[in-house]
Parts: C-alpha cells; sequence; structure tokens
C-alpha cells in the first residue's frame, strides 16, 4: 500500500481541506437515494450514464494554506437507512491508499451523533492507519455511501481524531514515525478516498491477528489491539459497488509549461463495464502482490516503484539534479526545465517509457498556479517521511495527460485480471 505523501511549508502541501464547519452540507431529507449524482449520455448510447464524478485541482479551503497537485473529490454519507446524511467536498483522491476515512470535525454534531460505531465484545472498534509521513487515528462507524451516481449501503468507514473512547492514540500507533493527521489542519483535507488496486485495508490478517498493527478497541479512552472480522474492516469503496466494481479511471487534461491555477478532470468507476470506461489498446502493467512495478531510472531498476495520485510529486533520488535548500529542501532546483524519461515494467513484461518534466520548485512557488507538472523531489530528503526504498513514486503529475486505469486485485476488468495499472 503506497499511501499519500504530506509535505508542509510554504505552497506545497500534499492535501488541502475543507474550511470552517466541516466543507459539507447536512441534509434532512436527502436519503441514500443518490445525492450528488451526475450523468452524461455517452456519444454511442442513449443510455445515461453515472458511473463518474467531477475531480478538481485546485488550492483547496483556506484551512490548507494552498496546495498543489492534489486531486479532490466530493462523497455523500448518510446514516444508514435514513436521510440523515452530509456532502463533504475536498475528499483526497488516493490511489495508493485503501477505504474511507473523514475527519471527526468535518462532520457536523448530527453526523457524529447518528453514524453507528462498529463494536466487538461490547467495545468501539478503532484504526491506526499510516501514511508515509504519519499517521490517523479513530473510530470505525458504517454509512451508506455515495460518490457521482454511485451507492454502497451500509459501508465501514474510519472516522480520523473521534473524541470520547477513542481520545488517546495508542504508543504502538504514534510511534510508528511522522506525526498524527487527526485535525483537518493536521492531514490538510477533510478526508481521504483510498481506491487502490486492493479490495480491503488489511483483510484475513486483521481477522485473526491480535497485534496486527491497524485494529483496536476502546472503551474510556484506553485502546487495546484487537481482530476485526473482514466485514467490519473498511474497504475500497469502490470494490462495494453493485456493477463498476473492478477499477477505475482517472482522466486528467495536460497541463503545459510551469502549469495552471486549477483544472478539473473525471474519475470513472469500472473498467470495462460500460461505454464511457473502456480499456481498449491502453498499455497494461501487471502488477506485484504488493502493487507495485519496476521503474528503470538511469540504468537503475527501482523494483519498488508505484503509480500514486495521492502524491503531489515525482519522488525519486537522483544527486545530479541540484537539491532546493531552506523550506523547500527535499525538492529539485534544476538551473533549467530538464526533460527526463524513466521506463515502467508489469510483472507480465510489458514495458512503457514515461517521460517527464523536472522543473525548478523556488520558480514555481513564485507563480499563481496550483497545477504543477514539472514538480519533483527525493523522498529521502525530507525529514517527515519514511519511504519506500528502492523506488520511484510517480504521483499526481504522472496523471496530467493521460486516462490511467487502477485495476482492481482479483476482478477481471476489461478482460485483463487485477492487479494492474494502465494508460
Amino acid at each position: 500500500m503506497k499511501p499519500h505523501i504530506l509535505l508542509t511549508g510554504l505552497l506545497l502541501l500534499l492535501a488541502a481541506c475543507g474550511g470552517g464547519g466541516g466543507g459539507g452540507s447536512t441534509s434532512s431529507g436527502g436519503g441514500f437515494s443518490g445525492g450528488g449524482s451526475s450523468s452524461s449520455s455517452s456519444s454511442s448510447s442513449s443510455v445515461a450514464l453515472s458511473n463518474f464524478t467531477t475531480i478538481s485541482v485546485d488550492s483547496g479551503p483556506t484551512q490548507a494554506g494552498g496546495n498543489v497537485n492534489i486531486g479532490f473529490v466530493t462523497v455523500t454519507i448518510c446514516a444508514p437507512g435514513t436521510s440523515t446524511c452530509q456532502t463533504i467536498d475536498h475528499v483526497i483522491m488516493d490511489t495508493g491508499s485503501v477505504g474511507l476515512r473523514i475527519e471527526n470535525e468535518a462532520l457536523t454534531p448530527a453526523m457524529r451523533t447518528a453514524l453507528p460505531h462498529t463494536q466487538v465484545a461490547g467495545k468501539g472498534a478503532a484504526e491506526c492507519y499510516q501514511y508515509v509521513d504519519g499517521y490517523v487515528f479513530g473510530s470505525i462507524r458504517t454509512a451508506d455511501f455515495t460518490i457521482g451516481g454511485e451507492n454502497v449501503a451500509a459501508m465501514p468507514m474510519m472516522v480520523i481524531g473521534d473524541d470520547g473512547d477513542y481520545a488517546n492514540v495508542p504508543t504502538d500507533c504514534s510511534s510508528g514515525g511522522g506525526t498524527s493527521h487527526d485535525t483537518i489542519a493536521d492531514f490538510g483535507a477533510n478526508g481521504i478516498i483510498g481506491i487502490s488496486n486492493g479490495i480491503i485495508d488489511c483483510g484475513s490478517y486483521c481477522a485473526g491477528t491480535t497485534n496486527n498493527g491497524y485494529y483496536y478497541t476502546c472503551v474510556a479512552a484506553t485502546c487495546t489491539p484487537s481482530t476485526l472480522a473482514t466485514a467490519s474492516q473498511v474497504p475500497n469503496p469502490v470494490a462495494r459497488m453493485a456493477v463498476n466494481n473492478n477499477g477505475t479511471i482517472v482522466d486528467l487534461p495536460a497541463v503545459a509549461g510551469l502549469g495552471t491555477p486549477s483544472l478539473t478532470g473525471t474519475l470513472y468507476f469500472g473498467i470495462g463495464t460500460q461505454t464511457n470506461n473502456t480499456l481498449g489498446n491502453r498499455t497494461v502493467l501487471t502488477l506485484s502482490n504488493s502493487f507495485l512495478l519496476t521503474a528503470t531510472y538511469k540504468g537503475v531498476a527501482l523494483t519498488q516503484s508505484f503509480i500514486d495520485s495521492g502524491t503531489n510529486f515525482y519522488g525519486f533520488s537522483d544527486s545530479a539534479i541540484p537539491s532546493c535548500t531552506g523550506n523547500l529542501a527535499g525538492f529539485y532546483c534544476p538551473a533549467t526545465s530538464l526533460g527526463l524519461t524513466a521506463t515502467l515494467t508489469g510483472q507480465n513484461g510489458v514495458v512503457a517509457n514515461v517521460p517527464f518534466t523536472i522543473d525548478n520548485t523556488s520558480q514555481l512557488v513564485q507563480s499563481p498556479n496550483y497545477v504543477l507538472p514539472g514538480l519533483g523531489g527525493d523522498p529521502a530528503g525530507f525529514d517527515n517521511l519514511e519511504p519506500y526504498s528502492n523506488s520511484f513514486d510517480f504521483g499526481l503529475p504522472f496523471f496530467y495527460g493521460r486516462r490511467v486505469y487502477t485495476a482492481i486485485s482479483g476482478r477481471n476488468a476489461g478482460g485483463t485480471l487485477g492487479p494492474y495499472i494502465a494508460f
């Protein structure tokens, strides 16, 4: 699992947040009938399709302080079987993690009360979820879920930074490295939706092993490690959809030069299930069981590489590229724009060349743009990161100008079994 990287300082934050009262609205009459849905007519069919939603790449709400290369979507959650609902904007779209996680302070008081807690032997279930730069901790709840025109009933989700029984983060969670993201300001977003190649965030290991590093039970603000049945664990929401449940497509327009203030694109659900999500003749790179592939850069094979919309830059090590200093330490600052190439190789032996550009970050931050295709850095150069070794992280800039397919493990997606990445 390759969760997103959160970078603090100046303009360069990974995530954005919902401002003030939680970046959403509460409804008393929307129910689970599909609030926030959209539809479109396919050019090859008169059937209206709704298996998609809008992606926004922008600066984020004011609490974020300005962000670059972050793809956001809007979701709606409801207390199961009721009309107590809330629409929440600026939720990070992350193809590198699994599950829906919403900040407690992004929820209205009515939603906090209405969402039922998962119970294990009379105690509330909680989760610690680790990211490359930190962790989140909070309760496991159940919600009816809507994104675009897709609905999932009674889906487990996480409420980050929940209070009461969940107020104290276990030491073995907080000591895992990085910092806490248990508030909107810390996380930089109202939440995150993980739509990676995985079906569930842990699986049978957490169902059978008590000290699994993920799940806990909490009472009176004391939390202890616990097993949790797979049916109650936090799933990939796409995997729970009725029909379009084998993967996603991220479709973002190309960005020229040093960037643009904002852009919009489309997130499609399903691969080969509708007329708008066909695989066609895309290059398909199958992945390892850990959802990794090999990137060869300047003759070095980096076997733990990945493509991840939740990272906001190209993350790789190259001592020949000048590094930035001061608050921008870790990012690259070449004297002029660099045209580079990496070669991706899937488990199936398929090879794809990926040209990309690295620009001078100190110049980029002087612009009013929040969409920066040439942003790059060395993950080992940031004090708050614990990067994968031997890896190349193709973040959101990789997605600009591409239609990128993420197929879910074990599911037939357009005639090829996942997990794979295609573009």
